[in-house]
């Protein structure tokens, strides 16, 4: 049979995998902390309250009535009056008292498993939900491992911490106090120091050497974090590692974290057994010194034997539970550091928040975006952004040229607000602003301007789920004949219509199953569905064949109409007939003008424009060689 404390010494703890701040906070504010999640259900935990006290009564009646019941059958052997001496009541009562216990316990547990289950659901929602609303940048930052580990030990934690606290340590501690308040009061004061003296010390050393264990808990779930994180990362990256061949690399560098795991797990089981060793020679030593007392009350003539197997049971009661007491001390503990560990997520400030009192956008019928003098950084070392200022007029085409790495795609992300504009130091006014109908993007709600803007990015991600879905997704509960048109209008049914399962051909792990085309195609179809009054087409048709190309740019042309959009591109081809073209630079707007102007002035988009046209020519002959 597994020890608890075998069991126990596997659940992990938190480590730093998911880049929240060091742990500031005690063991009580988590606590605090937790405690409105359960007052919720205020009637079932008083009632789990009611129904513990009373299954503790319940036990506590069993050794009594034994005592009785073993003192009423004090009678000679052959006795004819011996079937009139059965205590047939006390048996009664006995196995009455017996049930009770168990009754008591299952009928605490029913219902408080609802307030149990209903907290744990709440906070990790709330969990998603924050984590959901954090910056782009927190995101592009964490590392998913560590953090999904973090919050399935956070929830897993309010129903150990639970289970452990109220259900295990309060109703031994209030079996402790019934069983020394009827030692000192039915008997002299001896047992009950006795017995008080073997809980102190018991307490005392399994506190001692469990807060100096814990440092070989936290050793081997941080190294379980990291190979944990190791293992999701590699799995995400499973091109990568067959691109390069490195199966073995990768193998090697989790093995490496297995390794260590395993060290650390041995010595956290030999410190354990260290534990149970010596827990078990503590309440061997105070059992004894309990029973020898109560021999001596026997042979003395001042105790019964029904006193005897009373003390006797009263202990073994007591044992049990004081015999997992350093587990459960201990899983407290660990349970109060991963929730802990979950709250901290759910106190890290969100980058870009709402203002109070914030409004949804307004007059989105014919929007007019414009950047006014707007200035950015990640860091403040290195500014992506130099008081770029355009408009987009409503219904109107503006797009975006330049080199990798000036800055084309931070606009996007910055009129989707992942962040806000300006340099970290620096006042906000210095960032300028952005404004959409006139209306400042930091003084709406993110969520309104993102239910405004449509956008299809570069690098497409899919959900590993069917292709309706993915394209669905744009807007949830469209009915299949709006995805299918949207699908025809991206150039993607004829091929999904080809594939075996149609509409319901699962994509893959992040759209893998698709070709970087039939994802883009994807993309397009969802933000047609979604149909907002905004677009941002960011190299849209990069990975698509030249006649798809240009079908779909047909058909973009067609959905751009009557809309605001901003069109972000590395081919010219694709933005010759936009309403204005920026060049962008090192962050700065160096040209603009229509495809036309801007080849009259001969300048640095004339040059892309003359680059890109022998490159085409070159690609053209080497076809046709």
């Amino acid at each position: 049979m597994r020890r608890a404390g075998e069991i126990a010494s596997s659940s992990p703890a938190p480590s730093p995998a998911a880049g929240a701040p060091p742990r500031t906070h005690t063991d009580w504010d988590t606590l605090k902390r937790l405690f409105p999640y359960l007052w919720q259900y205020k009637l079932r935990v008083v009632g789990a309250l009611v129904f513990m006290v009373g299954a503790k009564l319940a036990n506590v009646g069993v050794p009594v009535l034994l005592k009785n019941l073993v003192d009423a059958m004090s009678f000679k052997p052959g006795d004819p009056t011996a079937i009139l001496v059965v205590p047939a009541g006390l048996l009664l009562a006995y196995g009455l008292l017996r049930l009770s216990t168990s009754l008591f316990t299952e009928l605490r547990e029913l219902v408080f498993s609802k307030a149990t289950q209903g907290a744990a659901r709440s906070i990790a929602l709330e969990t998603f939900r924050h984590l959901h609303a954090l910056s782009l940048r927190f995101h592009l930052e964490r590392q998913t491992g560590g953090m999904t580990r973090d919050i399935e030990r956070g929830v897993r934690g309010i129903e150990s911490l639970i289970s452990y606290s109220l259900f295990s340590i309060v109703p031994t501690l209030i079996e402790v106090v019934l069983v020394l308040t009827i030692l000192g009061v039915k008997f002299d004061a001896w047992f009950a120091w006795i017995t008080l003296a073997a809980l102190v010390v018991y307490i005392t050393f399994s506190v001692s050497v469990t807060e100096w264990r814990t440092q070989f808990r936290k050793e081997a779930n941080e190294f379980d974090s990291a190979a944990h994180t190791k293992a999701v990362d590699s799995l995400l990256n499973y091109e990568t590692v067959k691109y390069f061949n490195n199966e073995g690399f990768e193998a090697s560098r989790y093995d490496e974290s297995l390794q260590k795991l395993r060290r650390a797990r041995l010595k956290s089981q030999t410190t354990l057994s260290m534990l149970n060793t010596g827990q078990q020679l503590i309440i061997a030593i105070g059992l004894v010194a309990m029973l020898w007392r109560a021999t001596q009350g026997v042979v003395n003539g001042t105790m019964t034997l029904g006193d005897l197997v009373m003390v006797n049971a009263f202990m073994i009661q007591l044992y049990i539970p004081l015999n997992f007491l350093g587990v459960l001390y201990r899983e407290i503990k660990q349970s109060l550091t991963d929730l802990d560990k979950m709250f901290v997520l759910l106190e890290k400030e969100r980058e870009v928040a709402d203002h109070a009192g914030a409004q949804p956008l307004r007059d989105l019928h014919a929007p007019t975006v414009r950047f006014e003098n707007v200035s950015f950084a990640y860091e403040p070392a290195r500014q992506i952004l130099h008081h770029v200022t355009f408009e987009i007029p409503a219904g109107k085409t503006v797009a975006v040229v330049g080199p990798s790495g000036s800055g084309k795609s931070t606009l996007a992300r910055l009129l989707y607000r992942f962040y806000d504009v300006g340099i970290p130091g620096s006042p906000p006014a210095a960032g300028g602003r952005i404004t959409i109908a006139g209306q400042d993007i930091r003084e709406v709600t993110q969520a309104s301007v993102r239910q405004a803007i449509g956008i299809v990015p570069q690098d497409t991600v899919l959900f590993n789920d069917t292709v309706e879905y993915n394209i669905a997704y744009g807007r949830p509960g469209a009915s299949r004949a709006e995805v299918e048109e949207a699908a025809r209008a991206a150039r993607i049914h004829g091929f999904i219509e080809s594939t075996p399962k149609g509409y319901g051909t699962m994509v893959g792990e992040r759209g893998l199953k698709l070709s970087g085309g039939e994802k883009q195609r994807v993309a397009i179809a969802r933000t047609l569905l979604k149909n907002p009054p905004i677009m941002i087409f960011d190299e849209a048709t990069s990975a698509l064949d030249s006649a798809n190309e240009r079908a779909i740019q047909a058909e973009l042309k067609g959905v751009a109409q009557n809309k605001t959009t901003l069109v972000i591109a590395h081919r010219l081809s694709t933005v010759v007939d936009a309403h204005e073209i920026l060049v962008l630079e090192a962050g700065r707007i160096i040209e603009r003008g229509t495809h036309n102007e801007l080849l009259a002035k001969g300048g640095r988009y004339a040059e892309m424009w003359a680059l890109q046209q022998q490159s085409s020519e070159r690609f053209e002959e080497m076809m046709g060689m």
